[in-house]
């Protein structure tokens, strides 16, 4: 089994003061189909360090917390998904003259042999994960 670091920008039409929130657990509910985090406490700021909340799908359940904010540059999870993977995802916002350039980077070590290979896909997709980011966001600001 290997670890795995992948790491893609798209660009975001807002300046990082205004495009950070896109990438926060509550941001997300405005442009990923589905993204519904649920928060185990009162989180009045889903970007403070130490911040924790859950998604779940069919398959499989994630606990995130956040490990790290420097606003509006950059914010990082930790992500544990029991029995499969963990690691973090690191978003870093700069500033261009159309808006932002973000680099998603996910750092993340597969937990058993079936996770090894599903990271392997995921791993192979990633470029066009991180695309897909940018048109539903897109098509979000339009």
């Amino acid at each position: 089994m290997n670890r795995r670091v992948m790491s893609a920008a798209l660009r975001v039409p807002l300046p990082p003061e205004a495009a950070f929130r896109l990438f926060t657990a509550r941001g997300e509910r405005d442009w990923v189909p589905g993204w519904e985090p649920v928060f185990p406490v009162g989180a009045p700021d889903d970007t403070a360090p130490g911040t924790v909340w859950l998604t779940s799908s069919d398959e499989e359940e994630t606990t995130w917390l956040v490990a790290s904010r420097d606003f509006p540059h950059s914010v990082s999870y930790a992500r544990i998904t029991p029995g499969v993977r963990a690691g973090t995802v690191t978003v870093s916002l700069a500033a261009t003259e159309a808006g932002s350039e973000v680099t998603v980077t996910y750092d993340m070590t597969p937990l058993t042999p079936a996770a090894d290979s599903a990271l392997d896909g995921f791993a192979a997709d990633y470029p066009s994960f991180i695309r897909s980011w940018e048109e539903l966001i897109g098509a979000h600001l339009a």
